[in-house]
């Protein structure tokens, strides 16, 4: 509420926007002297100017500052100051109209009279206004550029009765109570307050004072009776006061608790002083022996342990009602709680072991083989470190499983803990404690979820690991898989050393070469290479069908998949290198007739092809060289992904051109080596081959690997570019069936490569009947499937030479020597072959002839030597 004299009507207060809000309220003053004008003492014109105004309403009987900026507004201005100098100030209902018309303003308005007009730097303009009498629009209309109106003026009477004087007594007794509440109201406004005689006159005071909304106050212009408006401006006044005696509460609750706080501190800490004074125990014993007799039941080791008893001590001069003390407790929680002395016995039996390993998994005999030598070492050598195993292969062939496995073989609880994606260091080391919401790493978290210090750690994914500005997990993994440093892995958030040692810890990954070198360096790699179709099938038969049979509830009567279905679903409907997908299709295969089984309708036990078909939809996948045309520079290469091995054309065209070299297919920089050097070693061998060099030189070559969204690198497509490049040359066409693999050089040596066994897996998915590889890469040829070497013929080169003669089925090439020139016929006076040498008595040839013949020499031999000219 504002209140203010006005005795000065020059002064200048906060404007209130005729052209927007106002900074301030109205400031609304009715004095004895301004009251004391009646309406009858003065004519009110029929017809007034009207100044609109925006987010206000000017009552009778205040004084209030309106800032006119509109154009309309200041022509009214203009004509009331050289007249009456009054106006009806009529309110807007939406303050966005800027040319507002009778639809736009409220039917009742004040009559003001301008008391002052100011001039503003800005152009605009600043009116005194002071409110007279209500009055009624009736009629409207616009002349010279503003609105003028009939208006009717409706004056308060004067009459009072018992029930306005038992109102008015009411109000000013509220209005009291809300400026004494009210901070900042000068002592000046009660005075104002108390001089309003009239019952209208105060109400109207109230109204232009309170705050209130828009349409509030204009309920209360529009109020003619008097009594009726003590009503509304009692209940209005008595809401304001609720409203700040309810903020007092709210106030006063707010400092009871401040004190309340500060008044706890102080007694607490003076509690502490008695109590140690008389040699009592505090408050907080409690908690103090429960976390001594936790620490002590824990077994920790003397240094982790004087950690510990060093935080109780902290403890007990930490106010409970500091965030500290919440704080020091969780520390002491996860250090109690970790199993420092904690561990499972291992369960050594190898034959065990064995069974189980071949009851769950099928094949993989070198991993199986490894796990049972740890089983042999740590029976004779009870102290020797767990090793760091790492599970190399395409997703679905076991990895996480085997893990699985080997833990329940040993008898050991397994964790797992999924590292793809990682970027924080603190997900490894955890947060330090002076942060807020600090937690260990995972490591800890995992070990304290295990409940002892010997569980078989699964790391997945560890060449998805990646750092960013948070820092490097990789970093931190150092120390993790290092045996020699384990033993004291260190935690930012405990601040103690942490025994790994006894952790058997495995990590998996798809792909070695995106391990960090520096971890790599610190594990054990063991290969799991992709299922033959043989070993599918088995698997299949063995572990996937049974699986699913039980968890999609069917009996074995109800279902019965033959081998001739099951090799379907796995060569038309999967295509990778483990055999996640084929569980999911066979999973297909058993909800669909578990559907049948429920729905009541009749089926056959065994299903047939039709019957896939229905139910996996048409064939997925076909042998991709079976519908490959020999086409002219068209090769077959060999890839190795992290989802296994891959076949890769490689096509090859010439065009008319000046014998440059175009290499696409989003490859990288191994790959557009090779490709540069095979076309060097094709250029300085085509005399080799009896290739004339200006039948290269008139082409351009176009060297493309297809599915070009995929970026392509690698040390293997060497051999296979420099094929089709002299396929594309000749115009000779390479068997689709064959494909090869192997790196090239400059000398035309074929280097070997890696991943053959993944490579001939994906040979063998492909349909490949013959396969090219480097001579050193003979010895890797054991570790392939027996039944992919029963149906693959391989064929072993070492150099360029033998690749061509291999490729396109001819004798090997070899360098020819250049024939020796033919003798040329005796010439007439020439020495026969039998005729004795010239001695030195005998002349020789003069100067001239021997220039003569010099030339001729020379003009033979460049007729003989030179090439064709390139234009």
């Amino acid at each position: 509420m504002n209140a203010a004299p006005n005795d000065n009507p020059d002064s200048q207060s906060p404007p209130v926007g005729e052209n927007g809000s106002s900074d301030a309220q109205p400031v609304a003053v009715t004095t004895e002297t301004e009251t004391s004008t009646r309406p009858d003492e003065f004519d009110v014109p029929e017809r007034l100017p009207i100044l609109p105004i925006r987010d206000t309403v000017a009552f009778p009987g205040t004084v209030m500052p309106l800032e006119v900026n509109r154009e309309k507004s200041k022509r009214v201005l203009d004509m009331a100051l050289g007249g009456s100098r009054l106006v009806a100030v009529v309110a807007q209902q939406s303050a966005s109209i800027e040319d507002p018309k009778l639809e736009h303003l409220f039917r009742v308005g004040t009559v003001c009279r301008l008391l002052k007009l100011f001039q503003m730097p800005d152009g605009s303009k600043t009116v005194i206004v002071h409110g007279l009498v209500r009055v009624g629009i009736e009629k409207v209309t616009e002349d010279e550029g503003y609105l003028e109106a009939t208006v009717h003026a409706r004056p308060d009477s004067t009459e009072t009765t018992k029930e306005i004087d038992a109102l008015v007594h009411t109000v000013r007794h509220g209005a009291d109570k809300v400026l004494e509440r009210s901070e900042n109201i000068p002592e000046e406004a009660r005075i104002v307050l108390h001089g309003i005689e009239t019952p209208g006159g105060l109400a109207d005071f109230l109204a232009a004072n309170l705050p209130l909304g828009l349409v509030h106050k204009q309920e209360l212009l529009e109020t003619f009776d008097v009594t009726d408006r003590l009503r509304k401006a009692n209940l209005a006044v008595a809401a304001q006061l609720e409203i700040l005696e309810l903020s007092e509460k709210i106030q006063a609750r707010v400092n009871e608790q401040v004190d309340k706080s500060q008044r706890e501190y102080y007694l607490r800490e003076q509690l502490k002083a008695i109590k140690k004074e008389l040699g009592d125990r505090d408050s907080q014993d409690g908690t103090r022996q429960e976390l001594l007799v936790r620490i002590k039941a824990a077994k920790m080791p003397e240094d982790v342990e004087k950690e510990a008893l060093r935080e109780v001590d902290r403890l007990e001069h930490i106010p409970q009602v500091s965030p500290e003390h919440g704080t020091v407790l969780d520390y002491l929680d996860w250090l109690v709680e970790i199993p420092w002395s904690k561990t499972t016995k291992d369960n050594l039996d190898i034959n065990r072991a064995q069974e189980i390993l071949d009851e769950d998994h099928y094949g993989l005999e070198k991993v199986k083989k490894r796990i049972l030598e740890f089983l042999a070492v740590r029976t004779l050598s009870k102290k020797s470190r767990g090793p760091i195993l790492c599970f190399i292969g395409p997703p679905g062939v076991g990895k996480t499983s085997l893990g699985k496995s080997i833990a329940r073989a040993l008898g050991r609880t397994f964790i797992r803990l999924s590292l793809g994606g990682v970027r924080d260091e603190a997900a490894i080391r955890g947060h330090r404690r002076t942060y807020i919401g600090a937690m260990p790493g995972s490591i800890v978290r995992e070990i304290r979820k295990a409940g002892n210090r010997n569980p078989l750690f699964m790391l997945d994914e560890i060449d998805k690991i990646s750092g960013d500005h948070r820092g490097d997990p990789t970093s931190a993994l150092l120390e993790v898989l290092d045996p020699a440093q384990n033993h004291a892995f260190y935690d930012h958030y405990l601040g103690v050393p942490l025994d790994l040692t006894d952790v058997f810890f495995i990590a998996t990954a798809n792909y070695e070469g995106a391990i960090e070198p520096a971890l790599r360096d610190r594990m054990e790699m063991i290969e799991f290479n992709g299922y033959t179709r043989r070993e599918k099938l088995n698997i299949a038969r063995k572990y996937l069908f049974p699986r699913q049979l039980t968890e999609n509830g069917l009996a074995p009567e109800q279902l019965e998949l033959s081998d001739e279905i099951l090799t379907t679903i796995i060569s038309g409907y999967t295509r990778e290198a483990g055999v996640r997908g084929l569980e999911r299709e066979i999973g297909s295969v058993c909800r669909s007739r578990t559907a049948a089984i429920v729905r009541g309708e009749p089926f056959d036990p065994a299903v047939s092809a039709d019957d896939l078909k229905d139910i996996l939809g048409l064939r997925q996948f076909f042998s991709d060289v079976a519908a490959q045309r020999a086409l002219p520079g068209v090769v077959t290469g060999l890839a190795f992904t992290p989802v296994g091995g891959e076949i890769l054309f490689i096509e090859a065209m010439k065009m008319p051109g000046g014998g440059n070299l175009n290499l696409t297919g989003q490859l990288g920089d191994v790959m557009r080596e090779s490709g540069v050097a095979a076309a060097s070693i094709i250029r300085s061998r085509l005399r080799e081959w009896k290739i004339d060099p200006g039948v290269y030189e008139s082409y351009d070559y176009h060297v493309h690997v297809p599915a070009g969204a995929v970026p392509k690198d690698g040390p293997s497509a060497g051999a296979a570019i420099f094929t089709a490049l002299v396929s594309a040359l000749t115009g000779k066409t390479v068997d689709p069936r064959l494909g090869m693999t192997g790196e090239i050089t400059l000398s035309g040596r074929i280097l070997p490569v890696g991943g053959i066994r993944e490579k001939m897996l994906g040979a063998h998915r492909a349909g490949l009947t013959r396969v090219i590889l480097p001579r050193r890469n003979e010895q890797d040829i054991e570790d392939v499937a027996e039944d992919i070497r029963e149906q693959i013929e391989f064929i072993f080169v070492e150099t360029i030479n033998e690749l061509l003669a291999a490729a396109f089925d001819v004798p090997p090439v070899t360098i020819s020597k250049r024939k020796p020139r033919k003798k040329a016929p005796a010439r007439k006076g020439t020495r026969p072959a039998s005729a004795p040498r010239k001695t030195k008595d005998q002349a020789a040839p003069s100067g001239k002839d021997r220039a003569a013949k010099a030339k001729a020499k020379k003009t033979k031999r460049t007729k003989r030597g030179t090439a064709p000219k390139r234009t």
